[in-house]
């Protein structure tokens, strides 16, 4: 009898990575990354994604004008998620992996109208957000790209020009950093960085000091 090669855990790409913060957050959102490793034989649940969708779809917006819109690809319909597959650049062929990949779109009007609605961005943002913290919770990975051909898969999916192609989500389980290059396996194993609170929110205004956990002027820093 042949034995299947088993992949070692430490080589496999964990769902969190509890982030360095410099304050307490709730763990889902320290936890929260966008690996890069994929176990492509592994499919997700059609319930499973049901579910993610429907975190997504209760996301604030702008006048409750819900812009967002997802094309999903899956098992479902395999010869479409190959097209879809295409439309990822060379530098994202890692995510040909996941068995699961959606399209996110955001209506560039507000229903009903052709007054461009300037918060559709935002607000697909934040239902994409709520979907991968819910992801997290499902014990899924998902990794946002912009790297894909917008022409391409908008001929290929018959995509309106009201709608504004937004990015790709890869969806699946972690798989194995094995399947990844050097560099990709070294991003995915890197420290988790970001600029601090006080060098992204200010007091006062543009300019004005970077908001800490005390005034200014009780600051030791």
């Amino acid at each position: 009898m042949q034995v299947e090669p088993t992949v070692a855990a430490e080589d496999v790409s964990p769902v969190t990575r509890p982030a360095p913060t410099d304050h307490a957050v709730v763990d889902v959102i320290a936890g929260r990354w966008s690996p890069r490793a994929f176990d492509p034989d592994r499919p997700v649940p059609r319930s499973t994604l049901v579910t993610l969708l429907e975190a997504a779809r209760w996301a604030p917006s702008s006048g409750n004008a819900q812009p967002w819109r997802y094309l999903v690809f899956d098992d479902a319909v395999p010869d479409a998620r190959e097209r879809a597959r295409d439309c990822l650049t060379p530098g994202n062929a890692w995510a040909r992996r996941a068995p699961t990949l959606l399209v996110t779109l955001a209506a560039r009007n507000w229903p009903g109208s052709d007054e461009a609605n300037r918060h559709a961005i935002h607000d697909v943002g934040a239902a994409s957000y709520a979907l991968a913290l819910q992801a997290v919770a499902e014990g899924l990975a998902v990794h946002q790209m912009a790297g894909f051909d917008a022409a391409l898969a908008r001929e290929r999916f018959a995509i309106p020009d009201d709608m504004e192609l937004m990015t790709f989500i890869a969806v699946g389980h972690p798989g194995s950093t094995a399947s990844l290059d050097d560099k990709r396996r070294r991003r995915e194993r890197a420290p988790r960085v970001r600029r601090p609170v006080r060098g992204t929110a200010f007091v006062g205004g543009w300019g004005g000091p970077g908001l800490t956990a005390v005034p200014r002027d009780q600051s030791p820093d």
